[in-house]
């Protein structure tokens, strides 16, 4: 019998189990355990490696664009041009470095978030216990687990006492599931209601128990979802797809431009070495080779400064894509939440429903602090009727041992004032019932006068026989309107008792109702709200309870009532009818009950509607959509090593918040990263034009194939790389996302492009031909034209810092590095014409002041032109005339 067989182990008996496993309760023999460990491997979660540092460098070159300027530098290689050659290498050799950097750090940064402690587990060999590392575990080994214990394996239960697993970070359900060993009927079974049955991964909070393993490692429902990642298809940031489309209209239009011209020269007779030298440098002219370096150090920029505002970048052009985002599908638990238990309100007889922070707040109204007393009391009764532990921890956290509700008391406790070790010292209990599933309820029992008093609480169907007074019908409808609005309710009751067995607990005073909920994080209202004023829309997806989950979606104005709520057992209805499942898909906001493959489902549903989506997640059931989702992003506190994996970006303090920053920087990110791509093309459609005119009226080559590459890598680059360091122009945040399927180079930035290259090279033109005309030679026009282009691209540069406001009314104060940019430029050309050899290879040579000041004067009326286009765009635009 093959024991790795996947089974609905839960559905078994014990005996059943045993025997399919052939194990029994005394244990495997060390043997047994060694023979099972070499045929089916460690107790290890599947991962993908970390990439080396040579495969994160080689990633840097697998782009279209790198392609293009790999053949633009062989081809000059052939010609013998290896100046041209070497400066191209140069550039891509400089934006592999910057991107290999960037990456390597991003990973290790992600490979230290994963928690390195190993777990060891108690475990039955030999018919005796011991302690062995938990990737030693086998199927059929017995194993003991307590409060506050990881779950080594897939395990099914053979004993427990008051058992309760944390299973938030596999099913989403954020209350504990209370477990025993009864066996359940049915093969298909959530795991979540898979009660017989302990999952890897999740967290004892009560009790103890023991249970045999079933399965490990990749056998079970952590490492099913790790081992799916494998087969996930990675779904490329948007812009990746933007650049390699911007680069297929580059290498078209250049291919297609060079051609035409080549066959006419061609037919005029020119020699096929002097085409081929004209369509190198038509080349040059037309790629961009400085934007390969540009685009990294702007997204590298985008990368420092996400960090500053808690996301760590895994991927580069991920950065864009989280600006680029159009919805974002939240998970509810830990994302949303804080993922821990809350008493957000309490009845108190006599006094009404009132929420803690009108109790605790130090309110004047009269009523309440009548009502302060009463509420003490019953804080306190759930103090004394408490296992759990608060512990500080060495970051000034505090870290709960125990059960969520008994946390959420303790918590409730220290808000009151209490200090719960004098309470203990001062009144040491006497004796306890514990909890007990089938109970329903717990008991503290402390000495009295005569007898004990008894601490109580439990559900409210089972408390509130104990006592005197119950309430009346009034008690119920509170009840049943909190557990309408999701909260979980308990109640409290206290007074003196003959002993300290359940027939004791008579006649005892009703203290009131507790409702606890995992609330909100404190900024999640906020952050959702900046997403949809940025025209970013949020899905809640959870696992929890469709009422719990429909209350907080109102508290996030996401959602009003039920409809608004879709559950999983709706979804599974619809599998087999995809129009059908993408309809409710699209117009629901909320989904609950919802399986670890389901929401993979949702998101892949709503990128077939044209949504870019990006997905929140910390637990094991988010991996698989985090992987498939446009921008995964992960919890970096609460998040699970597998979720991390999968993701993106890594929210390092686990805030929506955090995200709703990033979309701000990743926009930012894609304005300077257009603003750079509008430099660059915009100058080199300049060249493009000047060239092509020259050639139709006979003009010798304005400039050297080296010239071109001065200005393309040099020149051209340095002020790129400035311009990636503007700062977010105001209300970045307030517009509306772009259309997911628009190009960079959507209408305005074909404008832009066409009548500044059109303008640039006409004037260029114009002035090498009068060069010409005054009887220069075409070294010595040449040598000046070159000094005029940097000119123009030196003015230029300003006009790009925004594509509609004024470049008078963007501060220079926001972008030094551009000032020092240019400068740079001027320094680094003048220096070049006076360097014997440097000056030989760029074909240049000094000019006087008096020849740079009448360079200048035409570069500066580029800045009128596009002053002017901007005007018009901000009148069509219904704009202020100046915009500021």
């Amino acid at each position: 019998m093959d024991i790795t067989e996947t089974k609905a182990w839960h559905a078994l008996t014990i005996d059943q189990t045993l025997n399919t496993l052939e194990a029994s309760q005394d244990g495997l023999s060390s043997g047994e355990a060694a023979k099972r460990i070499r045929e089916i491997g460690p107790n290890v979660i599947p991962e993908s490696p970390p990439k080396t540092l040579l495969s994160v460098y080689f990633s840097q070159f697998r782009s279209a664009f790198i392609y293009l300027l790999l053949i633009a530098a062989a081809v000059s290689l052939s010609l013998g041009e290896v100046g041209d050659a070497l400066f191209i290498a140069a550039a891509l050799q400089i934006n592999a470095i910057i991107g290999t950097a960037q990456e390597w750090q991003a990973q290790e940064k992600a490979l230290a978030l994963r928690n390195l402690v190993k777990s060891t587990v108690a475990v039955r060999r030999d018919s005796s216990w011991e302690i062995i590392d938990g990737r030693e575990l086998v199927p059929g080994d017995i194993v003991e687990v307590e409060a506050g214990s990881r779950v080594p394996a897939a395990m099914r239960l053979l004993s427990t006492e008051a058992l309760e697993a944390d299973e938030s970070l596999l099913t989403g359900e954020s209350v504990p599931v209370l477990k025993d060993v009864a066996a359940l009927q049915g093969g298909h079974v959530a795991l979540a209601d898979q009660t017989s049955m302990l999952h890897a991964g999740t967290t004892v909070t009560r009790g103890r128990a023991t249970g045999v393993v079933v399965a490990t490692g990749a056998r079970t429902e952590v490492g099913k979802v790790a081992e799916s990642l494998k087969y996930t298809e990675e779904i490329a940031p948007p812009l990746i797809g933007r650049m390699e489309k911007f680069t297929h209209i580059v290498a078209s239009v250049m291919v297609g431009v060079i051609a035409v011209i080549a066959f006419i020269e061609l037919l005029r007779g020119a020699e096929p070495s002097v085409i081929l030298l004209m369509s190198v440098a038509l080349a040059v002219a037309a790629i961009p080779e400085g934007l390969p370096v540009a685009l990294t150090v702007a997204l590298a920029i985008s990368v420092s400064r996400m960090a500053k505002r808690n996301v760590v970048v895994r991927r580069m052009a991920a950065v864009e894509g989280l600006g680029a985002c159009t919805m974002i599908a939240a998970d509810k638990t830990g994302t949303l939440t804080l993922n821990e238990l809350s008493v957000e309100r309490v009845c108190l007889p006599g006094f009404g429903n009132l929420t803690i922070s009108s109790l605790t707040g130090g309110a004047e109204n009269n009523e309440l602090n009548r009502a302060v007393d009463p509420f003490r009391r019953l804080v306190l009764a759930g103090l004394y009727c408490n296992e759990a532990r608060l512990e500080e921890q060495p970051d000034g956290t505090s870290q709960l041992f125990g059960d969520t509700v008994d946390g959420a008391f303790l918590r409730l406790g220290e808000r009151a004032g209490f200090d719960r070790a004098v309470i203990d010292r001062d009144n040491p209990r006497t004796g306890r019932i514990q909890y007990e599933p089938t109970l329903a309820f717990a008991a503290s029992f402390h000495e009295a006068e005569q007898g004990f008093q008894a601490f109580v609480k439990g559900a409210a169907e089972v408390v509130l026989p104990f006592c005197k007074e119950r309430g009346g019908q009034e008690i119920h409808n509170q009840i049943e309107a909190l557990a309408r609005k999701g909260y979980r309710v308990l109640a409290l009751a206290e007074g003196p008792v003959a002993g300290m067995e359940r027939d004791s607990l008579r006649e005892l005073e009703f203290l009131g109702l507790v409702a606890l909920i995992d609330p909100l994080r404190p900024n999640a209202a906020k952050a959702v709200g900046r997403c949809r004023d940025a025209g970013v829309a949020v899905r809640m997806i959870t696992g929890d309870h469709p009422l719990t989950a429909l209350e907080i979606g109102r508290q996030l104005d996401m959602a009003e009532g039920d409809d608004d709520v879709v559950t999983g057992s709706r979804l599974a209805d619809l599998e087999h009818d995809q129009s059908a499942f993408d309809s409710i898909v699209a117009r629901t906001r909320i989904f609950a009950r919802i399986a670890p493959l389901q929401k993979l489902a949702i998101v892949q549903s709503l990128q077939r509607a044209g949504h870019t989506v990006a997905v929140t997640g910390d637990g094991v059931n988010d991996a698989s959509a985090l992987a498939a989702a446009d921008i995964g992003a992960a919890m970096g506190r609460s998040g699970t090593d597998v979720a991390r994996s999968a993701a993106d970006l890594i929210l390092a303090d686990d805030e929506l918040s955090s995200l709703a920053d990033g979309i701000e920087e990743g926009r930012i990110a894609y304005d300077n990263i257009r603003k750079v791509i509008y430099l660059l093309i915009s100058t080199g459609a300049a060249e493009l034009v000047l060239f092509l005119m020259s050639i139709a009226v006979g003009l010798p080559l304005p400039l050297s194939p080296v010239q071109l590459l001065w200005l393309n890598l040099v020149t051209q680059g340095i002020q790129g790389v400035a311009l990636a360091f503007e700062k977010g122009e105001p209300g970045v945040l307030n517009r509306r996302p772009r259309p997911p399927k628009e190009g960079i180079f959507n209408r305005q930035m074909i404008e832009q492009t066409v009548l500044s290259g059109l303008f640039v090279g006409g004037a260029a033109f114009f002035l090498f031909r009068s060069y010409l005309g005054a009887g220069l030679s075409p070294f010595e026009a040449s040598n000046q034209l070159l000094l005029v282009l940097i000119l123009f691209e030196n003015v230029h540069v300003f006009n790009c810092r925004s594509e509609v406001r004024s470049a008078f009314a963007t501060p220079i104060r926001n972008n030094p590095f551009l000032v020092g940019g240019v400068v740079t430029l001027q320094l680094a050309h003048l220096t070049a014409m006076h360097i014997p050899g440097l000056n030989n290879v760029l074909d240049i040579r000094p000019l006087s002041f008096e020849t740079w000041l009448w360079s200048a004067l035409p570069a500066l009326s580029i800045v009128l032109v596009m002053e002017l286009y901007k005007l018009y765009l901000r009148l069509s635009r219904g704009d202020h005339l100046f915009h500021p």
